[in-house]
This record gives C-alpha cells, sequence and structure tokens, in this order.
C-alpha cells in the first residue's frame, strides 16, 4: 500500500517561509487567508492563525501529491483527503499530521480499506476489500496486521475464526452457500527454514494448514413452486430425480464428514503492502457437492 505520508513530503517550515500573499495581525503574522509558494515548489493556500496553518487549506505538493482539509499548528488534524502521488487516496480523520481515527483509503490496485486508523496503521475494527477476487476481510487489525476474531467472505463461501499476523489460526468454519458447515482450525505446519547462521536469524515461513474436523448436516433449500399441473399417473420424472438426488447428497455429505480434507493457504505478494493474499486449499469433495446440487436444481427448474 502506499504510505507516503506527510513524514516524507516535505511542507512548509519555520524556517522555510517563502513568498506570501494575504492576510496578517497587527504582529506582522500571517493570519487569516493566505497563499504561500514554498522554495521548495510546494504551494499551500487557505486559513493561518498566527503564522500557523491552522484551519481549512489546500496543500500541493512538488512530486504531484494533494492534501485538502483541515489543519491545527501546522499539522493535518481534523477532515482531510490525501491524493499520494502514486494515485491512491486516503479520506478521513487526521491527527498530529497522521491518518487516526475512521477513514477509507483507494489502493493503486483498486482494493479499498473502511475502518479505524492509529498512528498512521491500520488499528481497531476494519473491512479490507480485495478488488481482483472480490474477496473481502471483516474484522480486527492491530498495528497494520489482521489480528483477532474476523470472517473472510468469498464469492460463495465464507470463513469464520481468528487471524493471526494476517494467517488463519485456530479454529473456525466454512460456510458454503449450498447450505453446509465444515468445521475444523488451522494449524501452523513445520517451517521452512532458511541456513541458520550464528549471528543472523533463519529465515522462517509459516504455512498454515486446514485440518477439517466435522460436516453439519446439509441444510436443503426448497423454492417456491409454480401453481401445480393436475397430478398424473405415477411419479414423473422430475419427482423421481428429486429423490434420487437428495439420497444422493445425504451419502456425499456423510462421506466427506467421515474422511475430511485437508489444505493449505498460499500468500502471494500482491501490490506494494496491499496485504494481498489468496488461500488455496483442496476442496474438490466440496466442489462436487455444489456441482450436484447445481445440476439437480436446474433439473427441478
Amino acid at each position: 500500500m502506499s504510505d507516503l505520508g506527510s513524514e516524507e513530503l516535505e511542507e512548509e517550515g519555520e524556517n522555510n517561509i517563502g513568498e506570501y500573499e494575504g492576510e496578517r495581525n497587527e504582529a506582522g503574522e500571517r493570519h487569516g487567508h493566505g497563499r504561500a509558494r514554498l522554495p521548495n515548489g510546494d504551494v499551500y493556500e487557505g486559513s493561518y492563525e498566527f503564522g500557523q496553518r491552522s484551519g481549512q487549506g489546500v496543500y500541493k505538493f512538488k512530486n504531484g501529491a494533494r492534501y485538502t482539509g483541515q489543519y491545527l499548528k501546522n499539522k493535518k488534524h481534523g477532515q482531510g483527503i490525501f491524493i499520494y502521488p502514486d494515485g491512491s487516496r486516503y479520506e478521513g480523520e487526521w491527527a498530529d499530521d497522521q491518518r487516526h481515527g475512521h477513514g477509507v483509503y483507494y489502493y493503486v490496485n483498486n482494493d479499498t480499506y473502511t475502518g479505524e486508523w492509529f498512528a498512521h496503521q491500520r488499528h481497531g475494527q476494519g473491512t479490507y476489500f480485495y478488488a481482483e477476487t472480490g474477496s473481502k476481510y471483516v474484522g480486527t487489525w492491530v498495528h497494520g496486521q489482521q489480528v483477532g476474531a474476523a470472517e473472510l467472505i468469498h464469492l460463495n463461501h465464507r470463513y469464520q475464526g481468528k487471524f493471526l499476523n494476517k494467517n488463519p489460526f485456530g479454529p473456525g468454519k466454512y460456510i458454503f452457500d449450498i447450505g453446509c458447515e465444515q468445521h475444523g482450525e488451522y494449524r501452523l505446519t513445520d517451517v521452512e527454514r532458511g541456513e541458520e547462521e550464528e549471528e543472523e536469524e533463519a529465515t522462517v515461513n509459516v504455512i498454515p494448514k486446514w485440518k477439517a474436523t466435522q460436516i453439519t448436516d446439509l441444510t436443503l433449500w426448497t423454492p417456491t413452486l409454480p401453481e401445480q399441473r393436475p397430478p398424473s399417473e405415477g411419479p414423473g420424472q422430475e419427482e423421481t430425480l428429486g429423490a434420487e438426488g437428495a439420497a444422493e447428497m445425504e451419502e456425499e455429505a456423510q462421506a466427506l464428514s467421515e474422511g475430511g480434507f485437508e489444505g493449505e493457504l498460499d500468500l502471494r505478494p500482491g501490490e506494494e503492502d496491499a496485504d494481498a493474499w489468496e488461500y488455496n486449499y483442496d476442496v474438490d469433495q466440496a466442489n462436487s457437492v455444489v456441482e450436484e446440487d447445481d445440476g439437480r436444481q436446474e433439473l427441478q427448474d
């Protein structure tokens, strides 16, 4: 993610006055509305109080970045919008020149984070939307990392559990749209270590692995049917298929519950610090249940 903040973008300082056009108080200090052009090429236009930026203003950086919002004693404080040089954007609260409070960050790869901030980092309750996959993480953050109880929502299923350092960890469950839940837990597999040296720490890669323990009973969805036609002699083809389909689904659910499956989480770096990661686990059995169910629904319709 783009974390270029005011600490990395030099603004007007006490000893960097430059040119100024605007109102002043009796002491000759910048006070009221004014426009300042700094020697480094930055431009500020807005409110001043006793020689310092205070109130509403617009600060344009020479590298293309721009801040539009409130100031207090030369620091961004209150509501404001910061557009960074790479095109990413933050809209929300500021305190002491840092993203602090509630705000929305729009990333270059179209990801978004909406939630709480603390000292320039995602911290507290928030939602991160992954534009590439359509998935979203809804839960808690600690100093920029996904930590604590959360829900990872995908297009046709979701995972509920706890996270530690961006990885799922401990007991949890997958909830599938067809009406079944798979319970289990994520365990840390054997770590992969690099060459160990006496004075340097070994490289450690933690790979969470899913172990299923239970499949709950399927909750069959009954659609609202149109007015039925007069019954014919004997059961029709659709009724026969419906009865056979229900029996097959119960057998498959029982087999999946007894067998379970293992998988692993594959973390792949995406855009710079965009927290973009994708999981990859073996759900061939679960997917077969979904495909069979879809096929039967089409026949029933």
